[in-house]
This record gives C-alpha cells, sequence and structure tokens, in this order.
C-alpha cells in the first residue's frame, strides 16, 4: 500500500514540485496539501495520512506546532526547511517530529526522509547533523552509562544519521536485531529517541565527524 502523504506549505511552487517528486514514486501518493499550519492539522485529522510534509515557517500556526498537535496520532511529521540551524531544529525534534531536512537537499533525500519515518526511523539532513547533535544536551540520565561493544558501535552509526535497514546490511543483522539493540541503548542512556543517543554520542565523543 503507498505511503499517503499531506503537504503543507504556504508556497504553491513548493508544494507542486513536491507533488510531482513524491507522485513519481511508486510507493508514494499525494493525498492532500494545505498552504498554513491551522489547515495542516484540520485535514491531517480528518484524512489521518501516514506523513504530514510541513515547513517550518507557515501562516496561522508554524511545523512545531503542527508536529505538537499531531504527536501521538500515529501521523509522522518530516520538517522541510529553508533554513539552517536555529530553535526551531530543537523545537521540532523535542516534540517528536520524524525528521528535519532541508529543502536544497534535493528529491532523493526528501523521499528518503519520507520512508525513513514510515519505518521508524528519523533523517536529519547531513548539514545540519553535526551542528545540531553538538548543541543538544545531554540527556539527564547518562552516569557510568556501560554499552556492549555492538550497542557502542550502532550508537556511533546512529549518530552519523543511518538508518537501521543500513545499519543492519553494514553489520550483517536483521532489522529486528538492530532495533532491539536501539532500544536497549535508549534504555540506558536514558535517549527518549535516535536524535537523543546521536546527541549522547556526539556529546561523549563516541562519533567524531
Amino acid at each position: 500500500m503507498a505511503t499517503r502523504i499531506l503537504i503543507a506549505d504556504d508556497q504553491e511552487g513548493i508544494r507542486s514540485a513536491f507533488r510531482m517528486i513524491l507522485d513519481a514514486q511508486p510507493d508514494m501518493t499525494v493525498v492532500a496539501e494545505a498552504a498554513d499550519g491551522r489547515a495542516a492539522i484540520d485535514t491531517a485529522r480528518t484524512i489521518e495520512p501516514d506523513v504530514v510534509l510541513a515547513d517550518i515557517r507557515m501562516p496561522r500556526a508554524d511545523g512545531i506546532e503542527v508536529t505538537r498537535a499531531l504527536a501521538g496520532t500515529g501521523i509522522h511529521v518530516v520538517i522541510v526547511t529553508t533554513f539552517g540551524l536555529d530553535e526551531y531544529v530543537h523545537a521540532a525534534l523535542r516534540h517528536g517530529a520524524s525528521g528535519f531536512i532541508l529543502k536544497r537537499s534535493g528529491p532523493a533525500l526528501l523521499i528518503e526522509a519520507i520512508r525513513a519515518a514510515v519505518n521508524g526511523d528519523m533523517l536529519i539532513s547531513p548539514q545540519l547533523t553535526v551542528r545540531l547533535l553538538r548543541q543538544r544536551n545531554l540527556p539527564h540520565e547518562t552516569p557510568n552509562v556501560v554499552l556492549t561493544e555492538r550497542e557502542d558501535e550502532i550508537a556511533m552509526m546512529v549518530a552519523h544519521g543511518k538508518t537501521n535497514a543500513e545499519i543492519a546490511a553494514e553489520l550483517f543483522l536483521a532489522p529486528g536485531t538492530v532495533k532491539n539493540h536501539i532500544a536497549s541503548i535508549q534504555r540506558k542512556t536514558g535517549a527518549r529517541n535516535r536524535a537523543g543517543i546521536a546527541s549522547w554520542a556526539w556529546a561523549t565523543g563516541r562519533a567524531e565527524p
């Protein structure tokens, strides 16, 4: 079944360009568009798409408000923005965004971000990753964290933006095994999500550019 997508952006040209890219994918279909954040929230609650692509800055409600409003609904929100690293990136991830990518990153990353979100992964534009994660605070529950050698390896790969599928392929593991390792890492480090694991890995010096 194709992934159902709602595109929320106040620029009609951007919405049209995204629709053209996504509708060309065999596993995706754009089911609605919204020109402002309030309309995005209302439409998403009505038609329940799998993914909402939300611009960070929109009239009536920004991408952060869209993310917050749809948290816990099962709808994945991927933030797509023209802007680089600022307070919006931190807020988006804190409120449960399933990805954060720059519009200039290109069609391939946009498509990959949507697929990652549906699979429970998180994708952040490589241009943002190092700057973002180095500025994020360490989780509070991090004293005396001891990871296994495999967990340590996986934590570093998460910090470099690799998806579960990529980690599984590279380490010759089953995807379910990778998922279990990540759950264990989250439990030990107190990280709430993949971004939290990455933040911890960068902050503790385990991951390097």
